[in-house]
């Protein structure tokens, strides 16, 4: 859609179903024309009223409705707006929806209202991204953040970056004009010390993203292991509910299963994922393919070993797992099937408490309960290339519930203090979080060149490209199909 052709006008239920009063909305040009032509008002008509009115109609045969006009520029869209308030039938809806599109009006695509109050300067990108988060923000935190976008807060403070940016600029570029009389308009330490103080300002809003994703998406936490590991089983204990297929099978899991869980007020995107093993089953390897994809993109990782297992194929295991993180992740090792031994007859294995100090007996036919966990953590060490985290290898068992609030405790913990949302700026935005570490590696290409004595000509690109990175975020610089990406997102009506 081109972000000039806005010349017609829309309408689009901006309700949803289920509830007892449903509004329509109507934008555009032809907007009031259209409201007269579908409700018969008792005194007077939408195109004669003032803006900020409320007017009782009604639609023959259909409902009496109230309706709302906004006239151009004050209105959400800044065009002339109306809104009808009727009954949440859905036949009164559509009947609504048919006679407005008899008389003119076209239905609105995602977003289409809110992408015309950015044309139409009532909101800069940045906000108008800010108002699907308000409308699908589902905790306090979330919602905070949302409300200082779509206010401005978060805005400004990307333009007065972008200004000082801008200046800089400005500066060299002026020397390039005056080249051959070698005048020299800013100072090389000041300049420097200028990009220092931006790119550090950048790095901060670069590095909020891990919390504000955190706060707004969840903190998404993969559960990994080998085949029948217990890891679905643990998903279900930790949700307190059966989400998850449970099976003795191996491969049971073909797919990623996702679910969420709140814990001390941060919200935990869970993602139970096939087991880590070699397949000759092509669904399963797709599967076990998206297992290896999410691994690398969780902030936090629990390692699922089978504590039925000998000790050669957990170190297997975390070979494995550790295989697809990176240093900035977070590994959480957890040995399963910790009551196991209840299962098993005395005369077979001799019973022993959770101390592990009664019995010092080795049975590797079952697993490594022989160890401690921390004798446990010790062996798997120099499989886990440092990922262990200061608790060690911690004991679960989801059947009777014991070590499951102390991995819960360790996911707070993992996480770390987020920041008050109420207070800081935080970046939420996967789109946003780009454009500024691209303006900051632009900045660091600046401040590099000044130091080694780069011609300015060669600089001032670069300080090109960080502005535009910045001006991208709040909308200055952008194109119909960063647009398209954006707004098709929304939901109808918004």
């Amino acid at each position: 859609m081109d972000i000039s052709s806005f010349n017609d006008t829309i309408c689009a239920p901006a309700t949803g179903s289920g509830g007892a009063i449903a509004i329509i909305r109507v934008s555009g040009p032809g907007c009031f024309a259209a409201v007269d032509t579908v409700v018969r008002f008792r005194a007077g008509t939408a195109s004669s009223s003032e803006g900020y009115r409320i007017k009782f109609g009604e639609i023959p045969d259909v409902d009496e409705v109230l309706v709302s006009i906004f006239r151009a520029p004050h209105s959400y869209t800044g065009e002339d707006s109306a809104e009808i308030c009727c009954h949440a039938s859905p036949f009164i809806v559509s009947r609504i929806m048919q006679l407005l599109a008899d008389s003119g009006c076209r239905a609105a695509g995602p977003g289409e209202f809110t992408r015309r109050a950015f044309i139409n300067g009532k909101m800069d990108l940045a906000q108008a991204e800010a108002v699907a988060d308000v409308i699908a923000a589902d905790s306090a935190a979330a919602h905070r953040i949302a409300s200082n976008q779509l206010r401005g807060q978060y805005s400004e403070e990307l333009r007065s970056l972008r200004d000082r940016l801008v200046e800089i600029a400005s500066l060299m570029e002026l020397e390039l004009d005056f080249s051959e009389e070698e005048v020299e308009f800013a100072d090389r330490a000041k300049l420097n010390s200028l990009l220092d103080v931006a790119r550090t300002e950048i790095t901060r809003l670069a590095d909020s993203f891990k919390a504000g994703n955190a706060i707004k998406n969840g903190v998404p936490v993969v559960i990994a292991g080998a085949a029948n590991a217990g890891k679905s089983t643990l998903l279900n204990a930790l949700l307190g509910e059966e989400r998850a297929i449970v099976s003795d099978i191996p491969g049971t899991t073909r797919d990623t299963v996702e679910e969420t869980l709140v814990l001390d007020g941060i919200r935990f995107r869970f993602i139970d994922t096939a087991g880590l093993r070699e397949s000759s089953d092509a669904v399963e390897r797709i599967g076990i393919e998206r297992s290896h994809a999410s691994m690398a993109k969780a902030q936090v990782v629990i390692g699922v070993l089978d504590g039925l297992s000998p000790l050669e194929e957990l170190r297997k295991a975390c070979k494995e797992i550790t295989s697809h993180l990176s240093p900035a992740q977070t590994l959480l090792l957890v040995r399963s099937k910790v009551d196991a031994y209840d299962a098993i007859p005395q005369e077979e294995f001799p019973r022993f408490d959770r101390s592990y100090g009664i019995l010092e007996l080795k049975y590797p036919a079952f697993g490594t309960y022989n160890l401690s966990p921390e004798e446990l953590t010790a062996e798997l060490a120099e499989s886990l290339a440092g990922y262990v985290t200061s608790g060690g290898v911690l004991d679960i068992s989801a059947r009777t519930g014991e070590g499951l609030e102390a991995l819960k405790k360790r996911l707070v913990e993992s996480v770390g203090d987020l920041p008050d949302a109420a207070s800081a700026t935080l970046v939420t935005n996967l789109r946003h979080y780009e454009a500024l570490v691209s303006a900051r590696d632009s900045l660091s290409r600046v401040s590099d060149g000044l130091r080694s004595g780069i011609a300015n000509e060669f600089l001032t690109q670069d300080l090109r490209s960080a502005t535009q990175s910045l001006s991208s975020i709040f909308g200055e610089v952008t194109t119909d199909d960063i647009l398209g990406r954006i707004f098709e997102r929304f939901c109808i009506g918004k």
